[in-house]
C-alpha cells in the first residue's frame, strides 16, 4: 500500500464519519424540536406555576415612631403594677437601697401613704433623692403609678 492509498482510505473514512454525523445532527434536530414545541407549549402553564411558587409570603410594614417606641420599651400593662415593679422598682425597694422604703414595710410607708397618692406618683415620676425620675423604668406614666399603688397595697 503506498501513500496515495492510504490517504485515499483515510479521506474516505473521515468523509463517512463527517456524512454520519451530519445525519446524526438534522436526527437530533428533528427528535429535539418536537419537546422544544411541547416545552412552549406548556410555558404558560409553567409561569403560573412558577410564579405561585415565588409570590411573596409576607410583607414588612414600618410603623409611625409612637408604634415603634411602644414596640421597643417592654411596657407593662398600666393596671399590672407588680409586673413594672418586678422589672424596674424591685432593685431598690426590696433591699431598701439608698433609703428607699422596702416593699411591705408599713412603717416606713405609712408617713408617705398619709401624704397622699398625688405626692407618691409624683415623687415616683419625677424623682426624690438617689431616686431617678420614674426610678428605672422606661415606659409610660400610667405604668410607673400602677406599680406605686401596688407597692402602696402592699404596705398598709
Amino acid at each position: 500500500m503506498t501513500d496515495r492509498d492510504f490517504f485515499k482510505y483515510f479521506s474516505m473514512l473521515i468523509g463517512a464519519l463527517v456524512a454520519l454525523a451530519v445525519v446524526l445532527f438534522f436526527l437530533a434536530g428533528a427528535i429535539g424540536g418536537k419537546s422544544k414545541l411541547k416545552n412552549i407549549q406548556s410555558a404558560s402553564t409553567d409561569g403560573k406555576q412558577v410564579a405561585e411558587r415565588i409570590k411573596p409570603v409576607g410583607e414588612v410594614t414600618v410603623a409611625s415612631g409612637n408604634a415603634v417606641l411602644n414596640a421597643l420599651i417592654p411596657a407593662a400593662n398600666a393596671a399590672d403594677g407588680k409586673s413594672v415593679y418586678d422589672k424596674s422598682c424591685m432593685a431598690c425597694h426590696a433591699a431598701g437601697v439608698a433609703g428607699a422604703p422596702k416593699f411591705g414595710d408599713k412603717a416606713a410607708w405609712a408617713p408617705r401613704i398619709k401624704q397622699g397618692m398625688d405626692v407618691l406618683y409624683a415623687t415616683a415620676l419625677k424623682g426624690k433623692g438617689a431616686m431617678p425620675p420614674k426610678g428605672t423604668y422606661a415606659g409610660p406614666d400610667a405604668d410607673v403609678k400602677a406599680a406605686v399603688d401596688y407597692m402602696v397595697s402592699h404596705s398598709k
